[in-house]
């Protein structure tokens, strides 16, 4: 069954939607959504658009969720032209669904993509191939408490040819995952190992776009961090090993006893969450003072100690907002206040989550509504 899309507006791109003959059966759906957990289940479709040099981007559809055939000498597979994204859709308390900020995301796509020589995908292909997805799949939504649907658009180098240049081919897809909490432990606070010896991204690196070699850069430190019985790793600049730069897939704040905040600056080497970016907004909105400066972890641990520093915390979309409770490096551990949630980080998470699945007011327009 083939079916052309109706939008032809200028800058987007016709979508074919070709839906899957052989889908999920309904009892097994209903099973999986019941406790999805996160990352492993994932929906019967997925939008796939092709981009060929000279002819631009091209060929889009929603298809069948199936496995890719890519020659072995692609070029993803030997130079790592590769981004991504992450952005959830969320069930309305009037049974809608809506994506939060999608055009957030879609900007730093063409920013990862640009920074790695890969041709850009105009903001409004990007969002239409979501809006399309979701609308297909949408029966798809876990019924778990706190549950959404994990968007994952990415793109990657296909042409078939060995030579360090920008590839000629690419394909750019998405995929939906039914997801719960992120976290599997549900504890009330992670704990945080500070990598000394490995780094995340250098000045004029890779760290600002959103690309799997960030990630997999930071495996071995996660990996050093689990083997000291904590939850996530927090990686320091690669200059002077001195200044918290933020966690394996999380931007991090800290909550002062005056009631402000502070979140590492932007410099090159930091992913622009768009958790954070959101957070800021609603704490200023609030009256709080938040502040965009250095902080390192030699501070960071006098002021835990002395109680300046009250409360810390990670964010990001896959894990919302997360209490750091416990911190700990080869030099031994500190806890901030008494180890759990604090007031401020939970008061600002609710009101993100509020508005997130459309229970507050939306004053910013953050709120993306799926027809």
């Amino acid at each position: 069954m083939t079916a052309r899309s109706d939008v032809h507006s200028k800058g987007r791109l016709p979508f074919v939607v070709e839906k899957n003959s052989a889908p999920v059966a309904l009892a097994e759906r209903t099973a999986v959504l019941a406790d999805p957990g996160f990352g492993r289940v994932f929906t019967d479709h997925m939008a796939i658009v092709r981009y060929t040099e000279g002819k631009g981007w091209h060929d889009a559809r929603i298809t069948a969720r199936k496995p890719l055939s890519l020659d072995p000498a692609s070029a993803v597979l030997h130079y790592a032209q590769e981004i991504f994204e992450g952005l959830k859709a969320y069930r309305l308390a009037d049974g809608s669904m809506a994506m939060f900020r999608p055009d957030a995301n879609a900007r730093r796509f063409r920013h990862s993509a640009e920074r790695l020589a890969m041709p850009q995908l105009p903001e409004e292909v990007f969002i239409e191939s979501i809006e399309q997805l979701v609308k297909v799949d949408r029966d798809w939504f876990p019924t778990v408490e706190g549950g959404s649907l994990y968007i994952r658009p990415f793109m990657f180098a296909n042409e078939v040819f060995l030579g360090v240049k920008p590839s000629s081919e690419y394909l750019y897809l998405v995929i939906i995952s039914p997801v719960g909490g992120y976290f599997k432990s549900g504890a009330p606070a992670v704990s945080i190992w500070v990598s000394q010896e490995y780094t995340r991204a250098a000045p004029g690196g890779t760290g600002a776009a959103k690309c799997g070699g960030n990630y997999a850069a930071s495996l071995v430190a996660q990996a050093e961090a689990s083997k000291h019985g904590c939850d996530q790793v927090v990686f320091l600049d690669a200059a002077e090993h001195k200044w918290v730069e933020e966690l394996g897939g999380m931007n991090v704040f800290f909550v002062f006893e005056d009631g402000s905040l502070q979140t590492p600056p932007l410099s090159g080497t930091i992913l622009p969450g768009i958790t954070r970016e959101s957070l800021m907004a609603l704490a200023r909105s609030e009256g709080l003072t938040v502040r965009e400066q250095p902080y390192s972890f030699d501070q960071w641990k006098a002021d835990a100690a002395s109680g300046k520093l009250t409360e810390a915390f990670a964010c990001g979309t896959a894990a919302v907002v997360t209490p750091i409770g416990r911190v700990a490096s080869p030099e031994g551990e500190f806890r901030m206040g008494a180890g759990g949630p604090g007031q401020t980080t939970m008061r600002i998470k609710q009101k993100l989550v509020d508005i997130q699945r459309g229970v507050a007011p939306d004053p910013h327009g953050w709120v993306h509504r799926l027809g």
